[in-house]
């Protein structure tokens, strides 16, 4: 979300998605609040720090890592006070980096990045998931509501391609084999589904997402842009098949994440979504019973405006699936 008022930003996402409230994330307020950053204020004794290049394993914890600690701790008072003025809150949806995005974005102090090292890497992702774990129950704890948990991996089509940069710009990380990729995420996704109770969610919102590999990993819902989907190759179209007739839910990002130039009518933003469904040969009422409509990416770079109207369309196209679907 747009602005750095946790308080404000909590108000608004509850109150236009009451049935399923995503924590919210103010990534204007800086370092500790982008998405690196806020996961790493929950990893366990492995503190970070920011150095020129972007984040860097520390030596020990410093004023970044306690930063991070701070603006998460800020975010869940003002989800807790909002549950208890305003009544429970039925469902709370909290994300964090994903394990290869993680290890991909931070750098070990001789200046490699951590998926480089299996050590470091089996490292991150046991902090990062006893770091989740604990984060679900003090969320629970605080507010009564279930938890969902999501793993953000945007950097994992690079992770699969080898297009990942060193930190020196010079050169890229080595392609990492699918089924190592698909390894890790499996264990991370089995292990927060067990804690939790309820499906993992992982959202890629780049072009191409690698569908097919997060539903073999267990995946219970995939989140990716869906303004292309006119366009979409014919693999992607048979791993989104494969993926409903799995029974996987489908979080569709049709609403923009940047202020349009004019605002779009419902249906012209349904549409992908219904040509979808027709694509894949599914009934419209796919769309009512596995998928979620959503803006297509982050709603940061957004106006305030803008953001709390991306937030009432999803929620209206969500009606729309559920309501119109002979229509």
């Amino acid at each position: 979300m747009p602005g750095t008022d946790p308080y404000e930003a909590t108000r608004v996402v509850a109150g236009e998605l009451p049935e399923l409230t995503p924590l919210p994330e103010l990534p204007a307020r800086g370092v500790g609040a982008d998405l690196l950053g806020r996961t790493a204020g929950l990893l366990l004794d492995l503190p970070v720090e920011v150095v020129p290049s972007g984040y860097r394993v520390a030596a020990r914890t410093g004023r970044d890592q306690r930063r991070a600690v701070d603006l998460l701790r800020w975010d869940l008072d003002a989800l807790q006070t909002l549950s208890e003025t305003e009544g429970p809150l039925h469902t709370v949806k909290v994300q964090a980096a994903g394990p290869w995005t993680l290890s991909g974005g931070i750098e070990l102090q001789r200046g490699h990045r951590v998926l480089t090292d299996h050590g470091a890497l089996r490292d991150f992702t046991e902090s990062l998931v006893e770091g989740l774990v604990e984060h679900v129950k003090q969320v629970a704890e605080r507010t009564g509501a279930r938890v969902l948990v999501q793993l953000d991996e945007p950097t994992l089509p690079a992770v699969l391609t080898g297009g990942l940069p060193t930190p020196s710009g010079y050169g890229h990380v080595a392609a990492v084999p699918e089924p190592e990729v698909q390894r890790l995420l499996s264990e991370v996704i089995d292990r927060l589904a067990a804690a939790t109770g309820h499906p993992v969610v992982v959202h890629c919102c780049a072009s191409r997402p690698p569908v097919g590999l997060l539903r073999r990993a267990g995946a219970g819902a995939v989140a990716l842009d869906a303004t292309g989907l006119d366009a979409i190759p014919g693999e992607l179209a048979d791993e989104l098949g494969e993926a409903w007739e799995e029974g996987v839910t489908l979080f569709l990002g049709l609403v923009p994440s940047t202020t349009p130039a004019s605002e779009p009518a419902l249906r012209e933003l349904a549409r992908p979504a219904w040509e979808l469904a027709a694509r894949l040969g599914f009934h419209r009422r796919i769309l009512a019973e596995r998928s979620v409509p959503t803006p297509s990416c982050g709603l940061g770079s957004a106006s305030a405006a803008w953001a709390w109207r991306a937030l009432r369309m999803a929620a209206d196209l969500g009606k729309l699936f559920r309501d119109g679907i002979e229509e």
